[in-house]
């Protein structure tokens, strides 16, 4: 028997309530805040992502599905949006767009990690990106989608931890202190810090491993070390959150994972939701287009996953709304009243009401256990006898009406009647 690859798993139609109320909450704020929508390949060159991402993370390191195509073409399946979405502004001449262009996308990303609650190696994510604008106001209303949209989605005690990562300018001072702070302590920490030590020092603050969080402790801190220009940036982002009331608290361990963050770098934490408090994470990028050989156009983004989401509001037991179900199920004995069947449920649901039938000419009883199952306002019954007197029975299944038979041209105009401004609501959309 064949089973979904490790670290995937298939989204049932029991769990599509959840996922289309987060896909609708996405699509309401975002409306709100004035982002568009854009979809992006699901696969890239390799390099995008080496010189995007950057070497030395463990994306690029150990994470890529990247394989050569038939062309003879470096592949790579999308790890992450942010470094696609730059590369279609800077192609498709974004620049000349009112700035700062603000897109939206959600979608699959693929990454070789180790499997864990929530994190699968395909996942679905929500990605924010405005890019065009060094506003640290443009910071503010980034972070403010996520907080509106988590906020929205039932999640409690949310609270923003905040960090900069510097600049050109000021970063490389910083690392250099970073490095000889655990020069000192190289043989305390794990393999994994001391190859981050020669590749990306910046990721040693990112580590998890037990034995090297005293060393972390100890670290310097990059706010220590910034230059006047992130500073001011860093400050004013401060005042804005404090003149909305947001929770915030300064973390000097959140660098984020990948190269291309500058300045402002942040997590949206959650309380109630295990050690795993953060729902989602981003920052600013304002070197990312230089890097894929575009003009400098600074940029701030932020991603979250769905599965993690969803798995979040189960165990929170955050109610959503159902998916509808039919209202009308029809059912029929014989061949002749199965092609009548066939031929109304047609006009029903052009008629915009939500229409089903039974199939496999199971009996009237099983086809009327189905109807109660699905849970229908009413059904139809269609037999020879009915059909040779042009009429049809009606079955209330939610009240305790008795059944009741009525001429076959009438049952459309009865239905939208009974149904009322349900089905015209639905005959309109």
């Amino acid at each position: 028997m064949y089973l979904a690859p490790r670290g995937t798993i298939d989204i049932l139609p029991e769990d599509q309530p959840y996922w289309l109320h987060v896909y609708d909450q996405i699509r309401r704020v975002t409306q709100l805040y004035d982002y568009q929508r854009i979809d992006i390949p699901a696969f890239e060159e390799t390099g995008l992502y080496v010189r995007g991402v950057g070497e030395g993370t463990d994306i690029v390191d150990k994470e890529m599905y990247s394989f050569v195509d038939k062309g003879g073409r470096d592949i790579t399946l999308r790890p992450e949006f942010t470094a696609g979405i730059m590369r279609s502004y800077i192609q498709n001449g974004m620049r000349t767009r009112p700035q700062p262009v603000k897109v939206y996308t959600t979608g699959p990303i693929f990454r070789y990690e180790r499997v864990q609650a929530g994190r699968y190696r395909q996942h679905t994510q929500f990605d924010i990106e405005c890019i065009g604008s060094s506003d640290p106001a443009v910071d503010l209303e980034v972070m403010s989608v996520a907080w509106q949209l988590f906020s929205e989605l039932g999640f409690e005690g949310l609270s923003f931890q905040l960090n900069s990562t510097g600049c050109p300018d000021c970063r490389p001072g910083y690392i250099r202190k970073l490095v000889a702070y655990y020069e000192a302590h190289r043989g305390e920490v794990c393999e994994d810090c001391r190859r981050r030590l020669e590749r990306n020092p910046l990721r040693l603050l990112d580590c998890k491993v037990e034995s090297c969080q005293p060393i972390i402790a100890g670290a310097p801190q990059i706010l220590d070390d910034l230059c006047s220009e992130c500073a001011e940036h860093f400050g004013s982002l401060h005042g804005y959150l404090d003149g909305l009331g947001r929770a915030y608290a300064i973390n000097h361990r959140l660098v984020r994972g990948l190269d291309y963050y500058t300045k402002t770098v942040f997590e949206v934490w959650a309380q109630g939701i295990g050690a795993q408090n953060a729902v989602c994470g981003g920052g600013r990028y304002d070197g990312l287009a230089q890097e894929l050989e575009g003009e400098p156009t600074p940029g701030i983004g932020f991603g979250s996953g769905l599965e993690r989401i969803v798995m979040l509001m189960k165990q929170q037991g955050v109610p959503v709304p159902g998916v509808p179900g039919p209202q009308v199920v029809l059912a029929y004995h014989g061949q002749p009243a199965k092609i009548r069947c066939l031929g109304l449920l047609t006009e029903l649901r052009e008629q915009g009401v939500r229409a089903t039938m039974g199939f496999d000419d199971r009996s009237l009883k099983a086809q009327l256990r189905n109807a109660n199952r699905l849970g229908a306002t009413y059904a139809l019954v269609l037999g020879d006898q009915e059909l040779a007197a042009d009429r049809i029975m009606l079955q209330d299944m939610v009240g305790d009406a008795p059944r009741e038979t009525i001429e076959l041209v009438r049952v459309l105009d009865e239905l939208r009647t009974r149904l009322g401004v349900e089905a015209a609501c639905n005959a309109s959309a």
